[in-house]
C-alpha cells in the first residue's frame, strides 16, 4: 500500500518524485547510503520459539530477484505441520503465568521500542534486501517503507499500557469493571507488495495488547520478514511470542485460517483469498480482519489545480509499480479539463524512469514476479480489446526481469474490464464525467470500497463528495497519505476491520466484564 512524503526537500537525488505532503522524519534524512546491490541473506528458515528450523517436510522453495528473474536463494517451505509447531509454541507462550502473560504492559511497549530501534539500526541492510526480493526502488525502501515501519512500531509501543477497561456504575450493591484482554494466538498472513510495512502493521497492535503471533509471509518476498525475526529475538521477546513461517497460501496460509487453536486471523491481500479465509475461519468462529482489494476512484474536478492534480494522480496510480491495494486506479476527470489532463498525464508518464531499482534515479522497478507480470500485460491487452485508447506504454520495458512500461488508457468506459477489475500494475485508466452526482454514482458502482480521492479548490464540493463516497479512506487534494495514528480499512469487498490508530487495537482484544457483590455501594 502506500505512503506519501515530501522527499524532495530532504533527498535532492529523488526530487523528481515531487511528493508534496508532510515529510516523513527519519534519522538519516540528510542522505541515502549507497546500496549494497548483493546483500548477504542471513536467514532462510522457519522461526519458531526464537529458533531456526528446517521445514518438517525438508522442502524448500526459491525466492526470485524480479529485476533479473534469477533465484536469490532457497527458503524453507512451511506447511500444516510447521504451522502446528508454531501454534503450539504460541499457545505455550500465551499460557497463564507465562513470562509474556506476566510481563508489565509498559515492558511490552519497551520491547516494541527496542525492536523499532534495531530495525532503524539495520535500515540500510533491510532496504537493500527488500529491494532485492521485491523489486521496489531502493530510494523508496529506505526513505519511505523503513521509516514508516519504525513509526508504526513506536506508535503501538506507546499504546501498550494505555489500552485499558473502565469501572461502570451499574445498579445495585455491585462493583463492576471491564478488562481489555488479549485475544490469544493470532494468525497473520501478509502480502508481498509492502513486506516490511505489512509485517509492522500486523505485529504492532497484536504485541502491544499482549497476544502471541503465528505469521505466514508471502512466498514471493520472505527475506526481510525473516531478518526481522532475528531482531525480535535480539530485542528480548520471550520464546514463542512471535513465530514466522514462510510458505504458500494454499498450504501454510490455509492451515492458519482453519486452525482450531488460532483465536484470530488477520489477512492483507486479494478479495478472492480473503473470502476463502473468512470461510475457513468460521470453523471455530475466530475473529477475522481483512484488508483486501480496491478499485479506488480518484476524482479530478475542473476547478482543481491541474498541475498538482496530474502529479498526484500519477503518484496515486504508479507508486510501488502500481502494486497498491488503494491505488487511484479509476481516474475520473471532469469533461472541461479532460483533454488537457490526459495530455499532461501522458507527458508525465513518458518521463517516468523505469529500470534498475538500486539506481537512485529510478522511479519504477519490476513487477514482483512472473505471474504478476503476465497478469498486468493481460489486462493491457484487455484494454485494447475492449476499445480503450492506448495513449502511451503498453509493453515490456526491459530485456530481462519483470519490467512493464508506464501505461495510460484514455476513452475508458465503466463497463470495460480495466475499469472493473483490480490490475495491480502500472496501468492508468482515465475516464470522463460531467456532474458531481454522476461521478459519485459511478465512483460507488464497484464491489470495492477501500479508498478514494477528490481534487478541487471548492471545500463544499470536497466535503459533499467525500461524504457520499462509500470508501474507508477519502483523500482531498492529496493521495496515499498515511499515519500510524489514523485508521485504514475498507467497505464492501475491500474487507472488514481497521488497521492503524486506536481503532487497530480493537480486533486484538476481548472485553471482559467483571461484577463483584459488595456489602454497600456508595457514590
Amino acid at each position: 500500500m502506500m505512503l506519501r512524503s515530501v522527499l524532495a526537500s530532504k533527498l535532492p537525488q529523488i526530487s523528481r518524485l515531487s511528493l508534496r505532503v508532510p515529510a516523513i522524519q527519519y534519522s538519516a534524512a540528510a542522505s541515502i547510503p549507497a546500496p549494497n546491490t548483493q546483500p548477504e541473506v542471513h536467514f532462510n528458515k522457519i522461526f519458531i520459539n526464537n529458533e531456526w528450523h528446517d521445514a518438517v517436510s525438508k522442502k524448500t522453495f526459491p525466492t526470485v530477484n524480479p529485476s533479473t528473474a534469477e533465484v536469490i536463494c532457497q527458503v524453507a517451505e512451511g506447511d500444516k505441520a510447521d504451522v502446528d509447531k508454531a501454534v503450539n509454541a504460541a499457545k505455550q507462550a500465551f499460557r497463564l503465568g507465562s513470562p509474556w502473560r506476566r510481563m508489565d504492559a509498559s515492558h511490552r511497549g519497551l520491547l516494541l521500542n527496542r525492536l523499532a530501534d534495531l530495525i532503524e539500526r539495520d535500515s540500510a541492510y533491510l532496504a537493500t534486501l527488500e529491494t532485492l526480493d521485491n523489486g521496489k526502488p531502493y530510494t523508496i525502501s529506505y526513505s519511505v517503507d523503513l521509516p514508516l515501519v519504525v513509526k508504526c512500531l513506536r506508535y503501538y509501543a506507546g499504546w501498550a499500557d494505555k489500552n485499558h477497561g473502565k469501572t461502570i456504575p451499574i445498579d445495585g450493591d455491585y462493583f463492576c469493571y471491564t478488562r481489555h484482554e488479549p485475544v490469544g494466538v493470532c494468525g497473520q498472513i501478509i502480502p508481498w507488495n509492502f513486506p516490511l510495512l505489512m509485517q509492522a502493521w500486523k505485529l504492532g497492535p497484536a504485541l502491544a495488547t499482549g497476544n502471541t503471533v503465528v505469521m505466514k509471509v508471502a512466498e514471493q518476498t520472505p527475506l526481510t520478514a525473516l531478518y526481522v525475526a532475528s531482531l525480535i529475538k535480539e530485542a528480548g521477546f520471550p520464546e514463542g511470542v512471535v513465530n514466522i513461517v514462510p510458505g504458500y497460501g494454499h498450504t501454510a496460509g490455509a492451515a492458519i485460517s482453519s486452525h482450531m487453536d488460532i483465536d484470530k486471523v488477520a489477512f492483507t491481500g486479494s478479495t478472492e483469498v480473503g473470502q476463502l479465509i473468512q470461510q475457513a475461519a468460521s470453523r471455530n468462529l475466530k475473529k477475522v480482519t481483512l484488508e483486501l482489494g480496491g478499485k479506488s476512484p480518484n476524482i479530478i474536478l475542473s476547478d482543481a489545480n491541474l498541475e498538482d492534480a496530474v502529479e498526484q494522480a500519477h503518484f496515486a496510480l504508479f507508486f510501488n509499480q502500481g502494486q497498491c491495494c488503494c491505488a487511484g486506479s479509476r481516474t475520473y476527470v471532469q469533461e472541461d479539463v479532460y483533454n488537457e489532463f490526459v495530455e499532461r498525464s501522458v507527458e508525465r508518464a513518458k518521463k517516468r524512469v523505469v529500470g534498475d531499482p538500486f539506481s537512485l534515479q529510478t522511479e519504477q522497478g519490476p513487477q514482483v514476479d512472473e505471474d504478476q507480470f503476465k497478469k498486468v500485460l493481460g489486462y493491457i491487452n484487455a484494454g485494447k480489446r475492449d476499445g480503450a485508447k492506448l495513449m502511451c506504454g503498453g509493453g515490456v520495458a526491459a530485456d530481462r526481469g519483470y519490467f512493464i512500461q508506464p501505461t495510460i488508457f484514455g476513452e475508458v468506459k465503466d463497463n470495460m474490464t480495466i475499469a472493473r477489475e483490480e490490475i495491480f500494475g502500472p496501468v492508468m485508466q482515465i475516464l470522463k464525467f460531467k456532474t458531481l452526482e454522476e461521478v459519485i454514482e459511478r465512483g460507488n458502482d464497484t464491489q470495492y470500497g477501500l479508498a478514494a480521492a477528490v481534487f478541487t479548490r471548492d471545500i463544499d464540493k470536497a466535503h459533499y463528495i467525500s461524504a457520499a463516497l462509500r470508501a474507508g479512506t477519502v483523500w482531498i487534494n492529496c493521495y496515499d497519505v498515511f499515519g500510524a495514528q489514523a485508521p485504514f480499512g475498507g467497505y464492501k469487498a475491500s474487507g472488514n476491520g481497521r488497521e492503524f490508530g486506536e481503532y487497530g487495537l480493537e480486533a486484538y482484544t476481548e472485553v471482559k466484564t467483571v461484577t463483584i457483590k459488595v456489602p454497600q455501594k456508595n457514590s
